[in-house]
């Protein structure tokens, strides 16, 4: 079973910069895929950004250029380095973790980002 713990999200204005962090543990396999979504109030939960684990990564494009994504596989964490916040990035948001060995698809609990002055 893959367990995913998320941190670092939290209250900033308007033009500032989080990150937040993603962390498996449990049967975890090399090969993966690891993404980022969100869920703002009143609003489907979208697809932020992905990262596999040869690499290769995808935006939405309503962050390509503000956001980046990158992954540790010693430390088997996923990242999201959030620049130029604007408010309509406030959301929860989730980590998710698919493998293709082990045919999971697992989410984290998810942590609250919030933009605001």
């Amino acid at each position: 079973q893959v367990r995913l713990v998320e941190s670092g999200g939290g209250l900033v204005q308007p033009g500032g910069s989080l990150r937040l962090s993603c962390a498996a543990s449990g049967r975890i396999f090399r090969a993966y895929a690891m993404g980022w979504h969100r869920q703002a109030p009143g609003k489907q939960r979208e697809l932020v950004a992905s990262i596999t684990s040869t690499g290769r990564t995808n935006y939405a494009d309503s962050v390509k250029g503000r956001f980046a994504i990158s992954s540790d596989n010693a430390k088997n964490t996923v990242y999201l380095q959030m620049y130029s916040l604007r408010f309509e990035d406030t959301a929860v948001y989730y980590c998710r973790r698919t493998e293709p060995m082990s045919d999971t698809d697992t989410w984290g609990q998810g942590t609250q980002v919030t933009v605001s002055s």
